[in-house]
């Protein structure tokens, strides 16, 4: 279990990658206060939470009532997974998540751009969401998932620290440092999702386990 735990940990690091947000986070409230800037990212942090723990709870009950197998979310999970890993490497357009460039110009200034699009979908989007459901259908008690919804609230006050030092580390690491951040959190997720598309297809086909 503990191993299974530091897949999600490092799954949901990776794939809401806060140093992808930076960006969006700096240039929405350029023009912005501290207070304000301060109220942005824990408005956006607290919808991350929110999200990771509802799927947590209520993922399998919304698979069940789909009809769909996990193992079939799985492949499908991990297949979507793997598309934003190889964009990710490729520094090209995210198949889930819009480019800072195209939000920007359709979404005014308001603490309301902390949940949609700072949060959702830049945050936390299709492929964080399909990770939660997958890794919590595999959870047997509560108390399990709730190490997931645990290891939900870290990932968000990681977040949290990071917008409010985005500035210093946009500084520090320049578009050269973040883009080569961005292209090893994309290596480690292509290998996480080549996993879940594995057992994914162990559990629809038994004989190949």
């Amino acid at each position: 279990m503990d191993t299974e735990i530091i897949k999600i940990i490092l799954a949901l690091l990776v794939l809401i990658n806060p140093s992808g947000a930076l960006i969006l986070f700096l240039h929405f409230t350029s023009d912005y206060d501290l207070v304000s800037k301060r109220k942005v990212a824990q408005i956006a942090c607290l919808t991350v939470f929110i999200t990771i723990a509802f799927f947590v709870l209520f993922g399998q009950s919304i698979l069940n009532g789909l009809g769909i197998s996990l193992g079939s979310f799985r492949v499908a999970g991990g297949v979507l997974l793997f598309l934003i890993a190889l964009s990710m490497m490729s520094d090209g357009k995210n198949p889930v998540k819009p480019k800072g460039d195209e939000v920007t110009q359709e979404v005014p200034h308001s603490l309301g751009i902390a949940v949609v699009p700072l949060a959702i979908p830049m945050m936390i989007g299709p492929g964080g969401i399909s990770t939660v459901i997958i890794y919590s259908a595999q959870m047997q008690t509560m108390m399990d998932k709730m190490t997931i919804i645990v290891a939900g609230l870290c990932i968000s006050l990681f977040c949290y620290l990071s917008l409010m030092a985005a500035e210093r580390i946009s500084r520090l690491l320049g578009d050269t440092g973040l883009s080569v951040i961005n292209r090893i959190m994309g290596i480690i997720l292509a290998a996480l999702s080549i996993e879940i598309i594995v057992s994914g297809l162990r559990a629809i086909f038994p004989m190949l386990a």
